[in-house]
């Protein structure tokens, strides 16, 4: 007979906690929506015990952040960079833009133009999801997107480094400190400090996941890139 170490939920627990997840998702969007900075602020105190004066990095404290990766890191960082940079390129100058006359008078192309400005969501959880800056930041800055704000969770109650240092040398204009759901409202949406932005690329958790399902149409999303 076989004994089952783990079993996964039934389908009625799944629904259920899915409706959980909608539900909290949605709550926490509205009261972005409705109070701007000042639930920014509340949900980053409440899940990341986070509550900085600006969570904009100065030029400054991108310094002081940077200073603290090693070496060997920042050269890790900058191969990284340098081969997603390279085939993002390539990928660019595969993309054509076409004008042809079809008949007398009448003209039918496209062109591909970046969007104003991208939001970059860089996970945090146990570990610095460094890849996901050079995945995210740098190929926006090779598509020629203007404005690319970069955001992370803090870790151990400061800005992890070496994201820090992977967001800043792929290209981001804006590197913000915040974390989850309130993270991702807060470059869609807009609010009296953070501009909003024009899309919303990157993975996180279920919650992170659930915001960028609800919040495609008012922004344009890459995709639902869930935990791994």
């Amino acid at each position: 007979m076989a004994t089952y170490l783990k079993q996964g939920l039934g389908q009625e627990e799944v629904d259920e906690a899915d409706a959980k997840v909608r539900a909290q998702v949605e709550a926490i969007l509205d009261e972005i929506r409705r109070c701007g900075d000042e639930a920014v602020r509340e949900l980053s105190k409440k899940f990341d015990s986070w509550n900085p004066d600006s969570f904009r990095l100065s030029e400054t404290e991108i310094e002081v952040a940077m200073s603290k990766v090693t070496k060997r890191d920042l050269d890790d960082i900058r191969f990284a960079q340098e081969q997603v940079r390279n085939f993002a390129q390539h990928q660019k100058d595969a993309l054509r833009d076409i004008e042809v006359e079809t008949m007398p008078g009448v003209v039918l192309g496209h062109k591909n133009i970046p969007v104003n400005s991208v939001g970059c969501y860089v996970p945090g959880g146990k570990y610095p999801m460094v890849a996901s800056a050079h995945m995210s930041v740098v190929t926006a800055k090779v598509a020629g997107v203007p404005r690319i704000v970069a955001s992370a969770p803090p870790q151990g109650g400061a800005p992890h480094p070496a994201i820090v240092a992977a967001m800043h040398m792929g290209g981001a204009n804006e590197i913000l400190v915040l974390g989850g759901i309130q993270a991702v409202a807060a470059m869609a949406l807009g609010t009296e400090s953070i501009p909003g932005v024009d899309m919303l690329v990157g993975p996180g958790n279920m919650f992170v996941a659930e915001a960028k399902r609800q919040l495609f149409g008012r922004v344009g999303i890459d995709l639902f890139a869930g935990p791994t």
